[in-house]
């Protein structure tokens, strides 16, 4: 039983951990994106693909987390959080890239 406890404590370190960087990469697009739209900058093909293409990543690593019976109710709730805010994210980036496109 101690063995069992000591590789749950071990994965949930790792899940932390793995959380607190996809964190970090949604808040730099954040930043990018909000950027972008603070300077009216025009979104140029290159850098709509690589927005776009950075967006698509994060939501398949945060979409396809499942989440293990032993995590808490604290770490669920992050995932559920980074699940609106990399929606949220796409939108944004979406009313950017749309308003490039018509200007």
């Amino acid at each position: 039983m101690k063995r069992q406890q000591e590789m749950v404590e071990s994965f949930l370190i790792a899940h932390r951990e793995f959380m607190t960087s996809l964190d970090n990469s949604i808040s730099l697009l954040e930043h990018d994106i909000k950027e972008a739209a603070d300077f009216d900058i025009e979104c140029t093909g290159e850098w709509c693909s690589a927005t776009e293409a950075s967006i698509d990543e994060l939501a398949k690593f945060i979409y396809s987390i499942s989440e293990p019976r032993w995590l808490s109710d604290k770490d669920s709730k992050v995932i559920h959080d980074m699940r609106h805010r990399v929606h949220d994210l796409y939108a944004k980036y979406k009313g950017i890239s749309t308003r490039s496109a018509t200007a």
